[in-house]
Parts: structure tokens; sequence; C-alpha cells
């Protein structure tokens, strides 16, 4: 039996599915999952594909932005002092934040660039305005985006904002995504 084919039995548990209910959405009989689960019969290649495409579809409406962003989201000012935004960070143990301008986002400031700027300035780093030295903004997502996107958007960027109709709803870290883990 192929590694792939014992990985269904797996995701099907952990998904919370029974054998009954992953062969009504994939269009088979229970008995046929069962057989497949315990490998007594070899399926097509094409109906492997076919109950994974029905397992991942389970697997991303079941964890998705809303379910695991964190609320409500820190801000700064763009015109705010870096000192401000390093305040902000302190005080409520986070490590970057998104950068806002008229009530859209424009750029992110991260323990990585305060500590650029503080290479560069010093100790009077603390009065360089935001936006001289914040980052790109983060990626962008709605409430309903999966989680398989997301963890994507991490591999290079620190964070993700969930946002409805240019409202910041929320924001993701890598981090997040790690509670996700269930062994």
């Amino acid at each position: 039996m192929f590694p792939e084919i014992e990985m269904i039995k797996i995701k099907r548990k952990r998904l919370g599915l029974t054998q009954k209910k992953l062969a009504e959405l994939v269009g088979v009989s229970q008995p046929l999952i069962a057989r497949i689960e315990s490998g007594d019969f070899d399926p097509k290649l094409s109906l492997i594909r076919k109950i994974f495409n029905v397992l991942e579809e389970v697997e991303g409406k079941a964890i998705n932005a809303e379910k695991i962003m964190n609320y409500p989201v820190k801000i700064i000012n763009a015109k705010a002092k870096l000192i401000d935004a390093v305040e902000t960070m302190m005080k409520h143990d986070i490590s970057q934040m998104p950068v806002v301008k008229k009530d859209e986002i424009v750029g992110s400031i991260t323990e990585s660039s305060v500590v650029k700027i503080m290479l560069e300035k010093g100790t009077n780093a603390g009065k360089t305005r935001v936006e001289e030295c914040m980052e790109p903004p983060f990626p962008i997502v709605p409430k309903h985006e999966r989680l398989n996107t997301i963890s994507k958007l991490l591999l290079n960027s620190p964070a993700v904002i969930v946002c409805e109709e240019k409202e910041i709803l929320g924001i993701i870290t890598k981090h997040d995504v790690m509670k996700v883990i269930k062994f």
C-alpha cells in the first residue's frame, strides 16, 4: 500500500469524518472506503485523487482565516514616532503590526525594522517617524481564506492581515498556524 493511501484514514479521523460521510462526499460506498483504508483494495489513482480533493476541501472549510486570526489588531499611524510603535508592541507583547494612513494599510513595522533603524540611528531612532522605517504591508486575505494559502503566504511574511472591504478584522502570524497542528 502506498503511503498516500495510509494518510486517508489519518486525515479523515483528524477532520472528524466517518467512513460513511467521506464515502458520501466522494460518491462511493462506505465499504469501499473501509477496504481502501484497510489495504484490501487497490484503488485507481483517479479515485485516490478524488478522495484527497474531498479531504482538502473539508479541511479548507474547517480551518480558515476567521478561525485562527487574532483580534482586535493593534495598528500604528504612519506619522507616529517609532517610540510609540515600540511601546505598543512591548505593552501588547506583539512582534509586528500594520501601519496605516487615513484608514488604509500602507506598510508594516516589525521587530526587525526596529532593530535596523536602531543600527542606523542608535538611541535617537525613537524620534523617527514610522513611515520612514516601515516595511511593505503584510499580505491581505479575506476571512474565509484557507489555511493552506495562509501558510504559503507566511513563508515570506511574518504576518497576514484579514480584511473585509478594507476593514481590518484580524492578524495571523506563524505562531497562530503552528497552534493548528494536531499530532
